[in-house]
């Protein structure tokens, strides 16, 4: 099975690029952080909606309420290819950092990987 990297690109062989699984899971997770409710056509729920709190004021009611809903997005859409061990989100100024802690399902690893978004 080809998992196609993203961003999508053509790699060095003028192929489509590919990436091994954890990767492609690594991937999966992003688009899914960055992706706004509504984006994608036929799935209006596929989404975080982890872009409005780049300029959004900072309180700890808008935090637990964002954390809460990114848990529940990424257990809805990715739960069956990952297990979500724990999640961090912080933004400072207008730069939004994640960090997610999860464990592959069909290879067992666990992985923390960390997505920045700037609003600049």
């Amino acid at each position: 099975m080809l998992n196609i990297d993203f961003p999508y690109h053509i790699d060095g062989r003028g192929l489509t690029a590919a990436t091994n699984y954890d990767e492609h899971v690594r991937d999966m997770i992003e688009q899914l952080l960055f992706t706004n409710m509504g984006e994608r056509v036929n799935r209006p729920t596929f989404g975080s909606g982890l872009l409005q709190l780049v300029f959004a004021p900072n309180s700890p009611e808008l935090a637990a309420a964002l954390q809460f809903t990114v848990k529940a997005a990424l257990q809805t859409y990715l739960g069956d290819v990952m297990t979500l061990q724990t999640l961090d989100i912080s933004s400072q100024d207008s730069t939004l950092r994640v960090v997610v802690k999860y464990t592959v399902t069909a290879s067992g690893n666990t992985r923390t990987d960390t997505f920045v978004r700037s609003g600049n």
